[in-house]
């Protein structure tokens, strides 16, 4: 999986994804600002998320907080054209801005929403992959409940990332990883 991600990276510029006066930063690994209180998301977290969530070609992926579209463009590379990306953001901004984004960059496998009162986007579940981008208080069930049975969930909770696999319906087998710092979930 690491070289799909790490063709992901290649084929995605962070700079197309990024206001004109942050693009110059756009190789160093750290998160940056994108307007409205959000980041473009630490490179080094993103690639480590990736790996936790094993998108698969032709998966269906909900990107949760896609802020500028950076990710969702990732994602989009990561489950080929078989695949499709749901991105929902909660700044209306953000999500012209990402769906912008997506279009200069030719990715055509993605569909941009803004969020509603609940998270994800129930309408469109149940998703093979859900990728969350910003820190919730604790885990969203409404989230979980969106997540397809032998399906995959990364999503940080305070500030551990959780690697979320759903067995069953009922039964989830949830990793921790500690030490990640992220903008809330709103």
């Amino acid at each position: 999986m690491g070289n799909r991600i790490d063709e992901a990276f290649e084929a995605v510029d962070r700079a197309n994804f990024l206001p004109d006066g942050m693009k110059y930063a756009a190789s160093i690994d750290n998160a940056l600002p994108i307007g409205h209180g959000q980041t473009n998301s630490q490179p080094y977290t993103v690639r480590k998320m990736l790996e936790w969530l094993d998108v698969q070609p032709g998966d269906r992926v909900l990107d949760v907080g896609s802020g500028s579209g950076w990710t969702t463009a990732l994602l989009a590379y990561l489950v080929d054209p078989k695949g499709r990306v749901y991105a929902v953001e909660r700044v209306p901004e953000l999500v012209e801005f990402g769906r912008q984004n997506a279009e200069r960059a030719g990715i055509k496998n993605v569909r941009f929403f803004t969020a509603g009162e609940k998270f994800g986007l129930p309408a469109e579940a149940p998703f093979d992959r859900i990728l969350v981008s910003a820190s919730a208080d604790e885990l969203p069930e409404e989230l979980v409940n969106q997540l397809k049975a032998g399906g995959k969930m990364v999503v940080p909770v305070q500030n551990d990332i959780l690697e979320i696999t759903k067995k069953s319906a009922t039964d989830l087998d949830i990793k921790k990883h500690p030490g990640f710092v992220f903008v809330p979930l709103l």
